[in-house]
This record gives C-alpha cells, sequence and structure tokens, in this order.
C-alpha cells in the first residue's frame, strides 16, 4: 500500500506541474468531508475558488469528524475527504462493499502530547509513553516527575486520534482499557479534561498540533516533547519531531469523480501548497 501511495503522489507532483487552476460552482463543487482539525483547509478552498468569505465558507463546508467523514466516503456521500489514517475497522468496512482507499498526503501536522501547564515534566521518551497507555509506568516521579498517580486520557475508537495513537504511537501494543470518565468523546474534550481534571498537575493527554494551536487554545495545558524535541512548526517541517505525519486526501480508489480529481491535484500545485501554509499547515512538498 505504501508502494502506491508513493506512485499515486509522483503522478499527481507531475500532473500538477503543468495543470490549470480548475473552476468550480457551488453545484460542482467537490463533496468534501473530513475531520474536525482539517476543516480549516477545507473552508479555505471553498472560500478561494467559490469566492466566499471566510465565515460563509465555513458554514457552506462540513465536516463530520474523522470517521464519520469515512463512512461518508464509502456510503458515496463523499467524494474526497481530508482525515489521518483510516482504522483496521475502516479499512474492513470499505472492504466489505468492495472499495479501497486511495490515500494522498496534502500537508504535514503532528500528533502530540498534552499535560497541564504546571506539571515539571517537560518531556517523555517514546518507550515511556507506550508504558505509560499499557499501564507499566503508573506514577509521574517514574518519567522525571513528582510522586502523583498519571491520569491519562483516552479517545473513542475510530477517532482520528485514537487511530493515530494505536497505529503510529503503540505499534500494536494493546493499550490499557481507560475507566469511562478518562475517554474524550471529540477533539476539545480531551483538551479541557487534561486541563481541569481535579489536581491538573497529574493528567496526560493526546491531540493534534494544529487543532491545539490554532482550534481550541487552552493557557492551563502545555504540549510535551517526545524524545526530548519539542512540536513546533519547524520540528515538524525538518522532521526532527518524531510524530510528524501527513494530512491525508482520501478518495474512493478506481471511482473518483473527475472535480475531486482536479481539486486533488491542484492542491498539489505550488499554489495548492501556498494555500496549505497560508492556513497554517505545513507544506508536503
Amino acid at each position: 500500500m505504501k508502494k502506491s501511495v508513493i506512485v499515486l503522489l509522483a503522478v499527481l507532483l507531475f500532473l500538477s506541474a503543468c495543470a490549470t487552476e480548475p473552476e468550480f460552482t457551488r453545484q460542482t463543487f467537490p463533496r468534501i468531508d473530513g475531520s474536525t482539525a482539517t476543516k480549516p483547509i477545507s473552508d479555505a478552498i471553498a472560500a478561494r475558488f467559490l469566492s466566499m468569505k471566510p465565515d460563509e465558507a465555513s458554514r457552506f463546508v462540513r465536516h463530520n469528524t474523522t470517521h464519520q467523514a469515512y463512512v461518508n466516503l464509502v456510503e458515496g456521500r463523499a467524494d474526497i475527504i481530508f482525515v489521518s489514517e483510516p482504522s483496521k475497522d475502516e479499512i474492513a468496512m470499505a472492504g466489505a462493499k468492495g472499495i479501497t482507499f486511495e490515500t494522498t498526503p496534502v500537508a504535514v501536522d503532528a500528533f502530540v502530547f498534552i499535560t497541564a501547564k504546571d506539571n515539571p515534566v517537560q518531556s517523555l521518551t517514546v518507550a515511556q509513553i507506550r508504558d505509560i497507555y499499557t499501564g507499566r509506568i503508573a506514577n509521574w516521579k517514574d518519567v522525571g516527575g513528582e510522586d502523583m498517580l498519571i491520569v491519562a486520557f483516552q479517545r473513542e475508537p475510530n477517532s482520528g486520534s485514537q487511530t493515530i495513537m494505536q497505529n503510529v504511537v503503540m505499534k500494536g501494543l494493546i493499550m490499557m482499557k481507560p475507566p469511562t470518565e478518562r475517554v474524550a468523546e471529540d477533539m476539545g474534550g480531551i483538551i479541557d479534561m487534561v486541563a481541569e481534571y481535579k489536581d491538573t498537575r497529574d493528567s496526560l493527554g493526546y491531540t493534534i498540533y494544529y487543532f491545539v494551536r490554532e482550534m481550541h487554545q487552552n493557557m492551563n495545558i502545555k504540549l510535551l516533547g517526545v524524545n526530548g524535541v519539542v512540536p513546533s512548526t519547524q520540528t515538524i517541517r525538518n522532521k526532527s519531531y518524531v510524530f510528524a505525519g501527513p494530512v491525508l486526501a482520501v478518495t474512493r480508489k478506481g471511482d473518483v469523480p473527475g472535480n475531486a480529481r482536479a481539486l486533488l491535484s491542484w492542491m498539489l500545485s505550488d499554489a495548492g501548497q501556498k494555500l496549505i501554509v497560508e492556513t497554517g499547515f505545513v507544506a508536503v512538498r
């Protein structure tokens, strides 16, 4: 699958070099869906191609969160979605209908870990994160902090953040099952839980860099470094931050409407990547 993604990206990059800017009306605009964190990309695209003001574009574009966006793509209610990688359940759901996902990186973001601003711990190693979320480490003192239990929050299954946590961070390790009150149903929820939970110094959670920096800021939390590197636009761009990763445009393989294909090609052009940067993400090329 990785090889096919690389080949597809190379082809689209070649085509984008000579591609003209597509034209859309409200009626011919691709049916776009996606995650909470990528909605600013879709809003910016709609504002550009449909000559909308930002607030009008925000009302015009609807993102239904990562999992529902995958459902809508499979069910034919969306032509292209901007999300993180699919979960095993989402791949199986598509396979049951004879559908294969075609994924194309269009931007770069990062998966980040958050704790209370007053927590003295500044960074965790990948190994420590895995040990915390498998239950092997339960006290902050074991990772250089104070003598207090770690309250580790998670997201619900099939959310984009949970899929990244399981696939990219844990690499197949089984995460401990958290109490219900430590499972956040949305991206903003996990940030607020970490910021507001009782003695907030003991809390730990995870989210997406762009979302926590641009869309849901909270002065009571801070970003943790991983392996000594703090996530930032620079460390995401140069990939020194270990959990920098792609924002994907996902379509149905072999069943991509012409308007969606034209938009995808444009997004990989110089103009499209400029829009990605102007929106606040890191360009993929």
